[in-house]
């Protein structure tokens, strides 16, 4: 089956990887020939989310490099989309659909459809996410609930 496209783009934190995280990477995969991932490092996390991810960057790198779905992983060391495109010259960027609409990503589509790319929205996986996750076992290691379940 011919893809889509020849280079693809996806960029997350990926801490606490879970199922949405594989989803958004094996959809992004199917759609082109090359699929590089960006992992956010520990310190832009902490710069823009005001907190340290729970596995450190040198293992949830480990972790993405592992799946069979990703050719490259590189470190997302800022958020500027536009400079990641013209670093690394792919075809589309792939992002969930929770984004679609965000004056970010719109700007940042409209730059690469002015030089042949795109962005693509995939299903964000309902039901699941790092940031839930990290509650649980918040509530778990607190005492708060005995039989907490996602």
């Amino acid at each position: 089956m011919d893809k889509k496209y020849k280079v693809g783009y996806t960029a997350g934190v990926f801490d606490l990887f879970h199922y949405g995280h594989l989803n958004l990477i094996k959809r992004a995969k199917e759609r082109c020939d090359y699929l590089i991932v960006a992992v956010s490092t520990d310190e832009l996390v902490k710069e823009y989310k005001n907190t340290v991810p729970v596995i450190p960057y040198e293992e949830r790198k480990a972790i993405v490099e592992s799946i069979r779905y990703v050719d490259q992983v590189v470190p997302q060391i800022n958020r500027d989309k536009i400079a990641a495109y013209e670093n690394y010259h792919f075809d589309v960027m792939f992002v969930g659909d929770d984004w679609q609409g965000s004056e970010v990503f719109e700007k940042v589509d409209s730059y690469m459809r002015a030089r042949g790319g795109c962005v693509e929205y995939l299903p964000y996986t309902q039901n699941v996410s790092s940031t839930t996750l990290r509650g649980v076992l918040n509530k778990i290691y607190s005492g708060e609930e005995e039989n907490v379940r996602l």
